[in-house]
């Protein structure tokens, strides 16, 4: 037997080759986001056209003199807005006076409502095409000097322009609500209309009674001895007989002044329309206590022309200028992103608004006002 075919009895036998090690691949890097990058972009570009935008709006209130004229171009922008479209080149012009008259700012646009309302007859008068004006309204009354602003300029509209102010009472023109219609060369109403209520109301608190159960003791420091007559920190008996005379002959002076517009106004109204119309009765200041009235009743007392609702008022506007058919405009607040931009400004102090489907008023202690009663309660 040979030897060398044994092998050796303590040889190990060969290494065994591990098998090789497959590393996973290695996952791409995730890429940036870029989103924040494309909102930067967008809110640059926004912000720039924003800035074109009051760019522009200076220039249009800039001053520009021609010869020896002066002109200004302020005040609300307004966009016109076909409501009806009767195929004719004449037109009617319709302004709203919606809810409370106020001198608060609306919106964002800074403007409030006698400023809109003064753009938009200036904007009627300068329009050739535009023959008369329907003042719909549908309010219970504001402040008092709200009104008598609108009121004006209602009135110088008219003589200025020579185109008549129709007004088309909703189902609320009461107090402050006749007071801007008083001026018109012609009111219609809805005979169930809630009109009236000539006259004025100023109330504030008395909270003395409240500061005295939870020990709370006042201390005041003024220039006059009248300074503090409003005051409701003070005991109700301390409000003297003259304190109280001083007030009520403000509210009287305030009062004197609403009979005159409407007195003036419907005297206006008869001088234009002769016999169409409705004068005042004689005794018609005696309805004028703050008492409501049915749109039948005021007509009745002299204070409404005539009957009807929206349509009549047109019809009504129509026959007053002498056109067969018009179209019926409004004048908008036209709104850009300046205005959009200046809303992140703005902060609302009075916290959280919750809609309960009707407004009601802001009213303000020590404040006249030309405020139904039936919208107080």
């Amino acid at each position: 037997m040979d030897n060398d075919a044994i092998p050796p009895f303590n040889v190990p036998p060969p290494p065994v080759t591990p098998p090789p090690v497959i590393a996973p691949p290695t996952p791409p890097r995730p890429r940036k986001s870029r989103g924040w990058m494309i909102f930067a972009l967008a809110l640059l570009v926004l912000l720039a056209v924003s800035v074109l935008f009051n760019i522009g709006n200076v220039f249009q209130s800039v001053v520009h003199v021609q010869g020896l004229q002066v002109h200004r171009f302020a005040g609300p922008r307004l966009e016109e807005t076909l409501v009806e479209d009767n195929n004719t080149s004449a037109k009617i012009a319709v302004v709203n006076i919606d809810g409370i008259i106020t001198s608060r700012e609306m919106d964002q646009s800074g403007y409030n409502m006698v400023d809109v309302v003064k753009a938009q007859l200036k904007r009627a008068k300068e329009d050739h095409k535009v023959k008369a004006v329907i003042l719909k309204v549908d309010s219970p009354g504001g402040e008092v000097l709200a009104s008598d602003d609108i009121s004006k300029a209602i009135t110088e509209f008219q003589k200025q322009s020579c185109k008549p102010v129709i007004a088309s009472m909703g189902s609320l023109a009461a107090s402050g609500g006749y007071y801007v219609s008083a001026p018109c060369q012609w009111i219609v109403a809805n005979e169930l209309t809630i009109t009236g209520s000539i006259g004025v109301i100023m109330s504030t608190w008395n909270y003395r009674g409240l500061m005295n159960k939870v020990g709370l003791q006042p201390f005041t420091f003024k220039s006059g001895k009248f300074k503090d007559m409003l005051n409701g920190s003070r005991e109700p008996g301390e409000i003297t007989p003259e304190e109280k005379d001083m007030v009520q002959k403000l509210i009287n002076e305030t009062y004197d002044k609403f009979k005159s517009v409407v007195a003036e106004g419907r005297r206006y109204a008869h001088d234009k329309n002769k016999s169409e119309g409705q004068a005042l009765a004689r005794d018609w200041e005696d309805y004028a206590d703050g008492r409501v009235l049915s749109g039948k009743e005021a007509q009745q007392f002299g204070f409404v022309d005539e009957l009807g609702d929206f349509d009549d008022a047109a019809d009504r506007a129509k026959e007053i200028v002498g056109i067969h058919d018009a179209n019926l405009v409004e004048y908008r607040v036209r709104y850009d992103l300046s205005d959009f931009f200046r809303m992140f400004g703005k902060s609302d102090a009075h916290g959280v608004k919750v809609d309960l489907g009707v407004e009601f008023p802001k009213l303000e202690a020590g404040r006249l006002y030309f405020l139904s009663p039936t919208y107080l309660h």
